[in-house]
């Protein structure tokens, strides 16, 4: 006759930080698409693969943001910067750029529809749960921020 004398321990609840990414680039086309691309491959290393719908809109906001940063927030010889996190509630993503002058309107309204111009805001406050902006604290200018909840009913952390 076989004994077992196996115990099931229950494991420990194991919390993971929140995850955050933080990245200087050039304040030209190509770094807002190194931004961009970043964005996206990060998400995937969090859980959000390249083709699930938060992956998909954080990146699209990240592209908006940053070539804003770059087209209308650049001064001659400085960077943006881009700082993507999650916590338990939503992802925030922040685009930085050193134009105090330039600060978007909180509401966003429809373009004509013949403008060249004017829908990459109204597109973000289309995609994220909410957005705003800040002046920066440490440094001139501002930060542009959107925030996510996840649709999905996934947890932010996987």
């Amino acid at each position: 006759m076989e004994t077992s004398d196996t115990t099931t321990a229950q494991a420990p609840e194991v919390r993971t930080a929140p995850h955050e990414f933080a990245m200087q680039f050039t304040s030209t086309p190509r770094g807002a698409r190194l931004a961009r691309r970043l964005v996206s491959h990060r998400l995937d290393q969090w859980g959000y693969g390249y083709d699930s719908p938060v992956n998909e809109t954080l990146t699209l906001i990240a592209a908006e943001l940053t070539s804003n940063a770059v087209r209308h927030g650049h001064v001659p010889g400085r960077d943006f910067q881009l700082r993507l996190t999650t916590a338990p509630e939503a992802l925030r993503i922040e685009v930085t750029d050193t134009r105090t002058e330039q600060v978007p309107p909180s509401s966003v309204h429809e373009v004509p529809g013949d403008a060249e111009v004017g829908r990459g805001l109204l597109l973000v406050a289309r995609l994220a749960t909410r957005w705003g902006t800040a002046p920066r604290p440490t440094a001139p200018g501002k930060i542009i921020w959107a925030e996510l909840i996840p649709e999905t009913g996934k947890a932010v952390h996987p």
